[in-house]
Parts: structure tokens; C-alpha cells; sequence
């Protein structure tokens, strides 16, 4: 087996321990992973540390994480760094950012990012206030 092989495997097992609620195994696979880069064990080891899952809440963990795999291009990454500058959680409360971030994910085909961004301009939320804006993301999103 390569090397390539036993990542994958090793990613594999800690998305089905993730998936399945095992929180702890999740993490133990899925670490290793995150500190190596890989943005899909990134992503998930943001969400336990965010949460709490198999671990004790880490803001900090969270927040490196979350911004490495959304750096990386994950759109789910995206989405919830988006979400962390839009609620202050793991980050400083910033609109501006948030809309950035939630735009990268919503080009990506991301329908949560889609509506989030169309409810943003929709009630000026981080930007200026913006109907046409608001429909274009409603659409996209599949709303109309």
C-alpha cells in the first residue's frame, strides 16, 4: 500500500467516524490529517473544535482550520468561515469578510452560501443594501 493509499484510508476512516457521530475517533484519525493539509480533515477537526465533538471547544483550533481548508478552495470550508465572521464565533464579528467568504463558496454552487448572501443584501447585512443584488443570489440559489 502507498503512502497515498494509507491517507486516503486513514481520511476515509475518520469522515465515517465523523459522519457517524464518533466524534473522538473522528478526531484521532482526522489530526494527523488537518496538520498536514489536507482541507477535508481540516475542515472537519474546525467543526469539533468549534463544537466541542470528541474534544474540548478550541476557538483558536477552529478558527486556523476552518480559514486553512477555506483557503484551500473546500466551499463548506467557505461557508463556515463566512459564518464565524458573520456570528463573531472563533473570529472577530466582521460583515465585510463574511461576505467575502460566503461569495467564494457561492460561486462554487453552494446554495447555503447563495441564500446567506442574497438575506445579506437583502437587509444590508455587511453590504450595502441591495434588492437587484439580493434577487441575483436568490435565483442562483434556486428561489423564483
Amino acid at each position: 500500500m502507498s503512502n497515498e493509499e494509507a491517507l486516503d484510508m486513514e481520511l476515509s476512516s475518520g469522515i465515517a467516524a465523523f459522519e457517524g457521530k464518533h466524534f473522538a475517533i473522528a478526531a484521532q484519525c482526522l489530526s494527523p490529517l488537518a496538520e498536514q493539509g489536507i482541507p477535508d480533515a481540516q475542515y472537519r477537526m474546525a467543526i469539533m473544535a468549534q463544537n466541542g465533538l470528541g474534544m474540548t471547544v478550541n476557538e483558536l483550533l477552529a478558527y486556523k482550520y476552518m480559514k486553512a481548508a477555506a483557503e484551500a478552495g473546500l466551499a463548506l470550508a467557505q461557508h463556515g468561515l463566512g459564518f464565524m465572521y458573520l456570528e463573531g464565533e472563533c473570529a472577530e464579528r466582521n460583515g465585510e469578510r463574511a461576505v467575502e467568504w460566503f461569495k467564494r463558496a457561492a460561486e462554487q454552487g453552494l446554495v447555503g452560501s447563495q441564500t446567506t448572501l442574497a438575506m445579506m443584501y437583502e437587509q444590508g447585512q455587511g453590504v450595502e443594501q441591495d434588492a437587484d443584488e439580493a434577487k441575483r443570489w436568490y435565483r442562483l440559489a434556486g428561489f423564483e
